[in-house]
C-alpha cells in the first residue's frame, strides 16, 4: 500500500500527485528488492509486471528458474485494495511444493497483506481457521481449493485476479474438472495471468483466457550454451555402480539424480547410503512430511545427493545444482528440459549427465554424439555433509520463530555463529542445521532446558531413507 494512496488527486497539483506516487511505489519496490536481497528486476520481470498491471489476459512463458514468481507477484501486489478484506488474488498451482515456494517469496517480501496456502495433506481445519481471517493473497492446488470452494469458507465476489502457475503441469495432471469448477465460480474476475515454462500448450476454453498478450522469454536451444552434456556408459544394465563412480567424480559437489519411477528412487537412495554416500529420495507417493523433511535436509546440507522422480523437475524451493544426473530418461522431451533446467540457471553453468546402457533404446531428443566421461576409476567417497537436521516439536502456532530458536541454541545450547545452519519453522514443527560435530554437545546442553517457558522435544531429525521403517 502506498503513501499516496490516502490521499485524493484533487487536492493536489496534479503534476506533483504524479511525481509523488511514482517516487513512492519506486521507493516501495527498492524495499520489496531488499527484502528479497535483489538488486534489480530482469527484463522479463519487468516486461511481466507492465504487462500484468495494464492487460486483462496474459500468458507469460519463461525457462525454469528466471524469476517468474517475483515478476507476477509484483504486480499483483499493485492490484490488491487495503479496504477489501477478502480474498482479492487466487493463485492456483500443480504441487504443494511449488505453493510453499511462492507463500515464501511473498513472506520474504515484506507486505502488509496477508498471505494463506491450501494443499492436499495439509490440516483442513487448520486452513479453514486461517480463512476465517481472510487473506488478500490465497494459494492452493486445485483440488483443495474446490474443495474450500464447496465448503463456502471464503468469499469469491471479491476475487479479481487469478495466476495459474505451471498451468501446463496442471493439465497433464489431470486438473482440467477442478479448475474449470474454480474458475466457473469466480463472478468478478477481471484479470487472468496464466504462467509456464513450456511453449506451445493450447489453452482450454474454461480458463476465458481469450488473445492473451504472449510474453515469450523461452530462448532458443542453440542459446543455452552454459548447459554442457556429458555421457556415461555403464558397463552393466543396472547402472548403479557407474551412478556411484559418478558421484565419486564430482569432488564432493550436491546433485539431483533423475529417474522414472518411485521404486527406482528409493531403491538407488538406500543402495547410496548402504555404500557410504549421504543421499534421500523424493517422489509422490511419500505422504507430505516424508516430503517436506527430505528437501529440507537436501536445502540444508544435510544430506548431499537428492534421488527424485520427475517431481523435482520444477516448482521446487531447492538450491542451483552444479550436477544433473540423468539415471534414467524420460520419455518426453520437455521434462528432460525442466530436469535440466534445475542447473545452468540465468547466467550460471552446469553440466548434465546421462547414464546409458548399450540395451537401452535410443531416443530421438537426444543427440548421443556428445562427449563421453570416463568414471571408472573414480572410488573415492565425497566427503560426509557439514551438518546435520535437528528437529524441534514447535514452530509458527506455538509462537515459536527463527530468533527464537537462534537465541536458544546460542545460549544454552552454546553454539556459535558458524554452528548454526538454515532454519525453517513450519506450522507445528521446525528444523534447525547444525554442524555435525556440534550436535551431541547441543543436545546434551538443552536436555532440560525450556524454550520461551516450554518444553519442546527437540532432536536428530530421521532421515528418510527405506531401510530405517522397515
Amino acid at each position: 500500500m502506498y503513501f499516496c494512496s490516502h490521499f485524493k488527486p484533487e487536492t493536489l497539483n496534479k503534476q506533483y500527485f504524479d511525481y509523488f506516487c511514482k517516487m513512492n511505489k519506486k521507493h516501495h519496490s527498492n524495499n520489496i528488492l531488499l527484502n528479497l536481497g535483489i538488486e534489480s528486476l530482469n527484463e522479463m520481470q519487468e516486461v511481466a509486471q507492465d504487462a500484468i498491471l495494464n492487460d486483462n489476459n496474459v500468458l507469460l512463458l519463461s525457462p525454469t528458474g528466471s524469476g517468474k514468481t517475483l515478476a507476477f507477484l509484483l504486480p499483483v501486489l499493485e492490484l490488491l485494495q487495503p479496504e477489501i478484506l477478502s480474498v482479492q488474488c487466487l493463485i492456483l498451482v500443480p504441487s504443494r511444493e511449488l505453493g510453499l515456494q511462492i507463500e515464501q517469496v511473498w513472506k520474504k517480501m515484506g507486505t502488509d497483506y496477508k498471505v494463506n496456502i491450501c494443499y492436499g495433506g495439509h490440516s483442513i481445519d487448520t486452513e479453514i481457521k486461517n480463512l476465517s481471517n481472510p487473506p488478500a493473497v490465497l494459494i492452493g492446488t486445485p483440488g483443495r481449493i474446490a474443495d474450500h470452494i464447496d465448503r463456502g469458507t471464503f468469499r469469491l465476489d471479491k476475487v479479481q485476479t487469478l495466476i495459474l502457475d505451471e498451468f501446463d503441469k496442471s493439465l497433464q495432471l489431470g486438473f482440467h474438472e477442478q479448475m474449470s469448477f474454480i474458475i466457473g465460480k469466480l463472478p468478478k474476475l477481471n484479470k487472468r495471468v496464466l504462467v509456464s515454462a513450456t511453449s506451445d500448450i493450447e489453452i482450454p476454453k474454461y480458463t476465458r483466457v481469450i488473445n492473451p498478450t504472449i510474453l515469450d522469454f523461452i530462448p532458443e536451444e542453440e542459446d543455452k550454451s552454459n548447459l554442457s552434456m556429458k555421457m556415461v556408459v555403464s558397463p552393466s544394465k543396472d547402472k548403479i555402480g557407474s551412478l556411484f563412480n559418478l558421484i565419486c567424480s564430482l569432488k564432493s559437489q550436491s546433485a539431483i539424480i533423475f529417474c522414472n519411477h518411485r521404486d527406482a528412487a528409493e531403491r538407488i537412495s538406500d543402495t547410496l547410503n548402504e555404500k557410504g554416500i549421504y543421499a534421500t529420495y523424493y517422489h509422490g507417493g511419500m505422504d507430505q512430511d516424508e516430503r517436506e523433511r527430505a528437501l529440507i535436509q537436501f536445502r540444508n546440507g544435510s544430506v548431499s545427493y537428492l534421488i527424485t522422480t520427475d517431481l523435482a523437475a520444477r516448482g521446487l524451493d531447492i538450491p542451483e545444482m552444479n550436477h544433473v544426473i540423468h539415471y534414467h530418461l524420460p520419455s518426453k522431451e520437455d521434462e528432460f528440459t525442466h530436469r535440466n533446467g534445475r542447473t545452468a540457471r540465468m547466467l550460471a553453468s552446469g553440466t548434465a549427465y546421462i547414464l546409458v546402457h548399450e540395451s537401452e533404446k535410443k531416443l530421438d531428443y537426444i543427440n548421443y554424439d556428445m562427449d563421453v566421461l570416463k568414471v571408472d576409476n573414480a572410488t573415492t567417497l565425497p566427503k560426509p555433509p557439514e551438518f546435520q537436521t535437528i528437529y524441534i516439536s514447535g514452530g509458527k502456532k506455538n509462537k515459536l520463530n527463527k530468533i527464537d530458536i537462534v537465541g536458544f541454541f546460542s545460549q544454552k545450547g552454546k553454539l556459535e555463529k558458524g554452528d548454526l545452519g538454515l532454519i525453517e519453522v513450519k506450522d507445528f514443527i521446525s528444523f534447525a542445521a547444525v554442524k555435525f560435530n556440534k550436535v551431541k554437545d547441543l543436545l546434551q546442553n538443552i536436555k532440560e532446558e525450556k524454550m520461551k517457558g516450554k518444553k519442546f522435544k527437540i532432536e536428530v531429525a530421521r532421515k528418510v531413507i527405506k531401510k530405517e521403517e522397515e
